[in-house]
């Protein structure tokens, strides 16, 4: 009986063995570890912020007044000093060494701030033209609502046109009423008054009668 009770738990032995077996590799739910480069890694928006500060220093009048300065310097260090303090003897090539490395520098340097200024003004430039869409569609939408609020005026009743037909109906209702009215030739302010007799007559048919 003891046989058969050990064989299955062998086959769960084999079974998980093959199971972790199967793992070793790369797991898909878990991120990948980082892999090691043989360059010096760095920050590319550092790098091109001190560029960008390098053209500018070299663009500079001050870094030519420098750079004069410093060559002058040199150069009369190297004549006049006694020959045991002279580093660079004529014809200075040591000098030459050191302005031809600062112009290697130099002119990667300001490409890299070139290339991160038209990229600046690339994206300013789409900025724009993108505001100008939105300017030119909500030019156009007041545009149409100024138009629309021009024809609904034309159709709205104004002071002076109200006030023409008031005029109109006026004259048509005592043209009218002068029409129906029968015309027999009296003033109608004699009419609404009696007539006054002379004093004197009223006093001569007293005496008569």
């Amino acid at each position: 009986m003891a046989p058969e009770r050990e064989t299955p738990v062998r086959e769960r032995a084999v079974s998980g063995a093959t199971a972790t077996s199967r793992h070793r590799g790369p797991r898909l739910d878990q991120p990948r570890s980082p892999r090691r480069r043989l360059l010096p890694e760095y920050d590319p928006e550092a790098f091109g912020r001190l560029s960008e500060r390098i053209a500018r220093f070299l663009g500079t009048g001050r870094f030519i007044v420098w750079m004069t300065v410093v060559i002058i310097v040199w150069v009369v260090w190297n004549i006049a000093a006694p020959a045991s303090l002279r580093f660079d003897e004529y014809p200075f090539i040591f000098l030459t060494l050191m302005l031809s490395l600062q112009a290697s520098y130099a002119a990667p340097l300001i490409l890299l701030a070139q290339n991160r200024q038209d990229d600046r003004d690339r994206v300013n430039l789409e900025q724009d033209r993108k505001q100008n869409e939105r300017s030119i569609a909500d030019t156009e939408y007041l545009t149409r609502e100024i138009a629309a609020l021009r024809i609904g005026l034309g159709e709205v009743a104004t002071r002076d046109w109200i006030r023409d037909e008031l005029q109109e109906m006026v004259k048509e209702l005592e043209s009218r009423q002068n029409g129906h009215r029968p015309d027999t030739g009296v003033n109608p302010a004699n009419l609404a008054l009696p007539a006054e007799r002379p004093p004197g007559r009223d006093a001569a048919d007293r005496d008569d009668r």
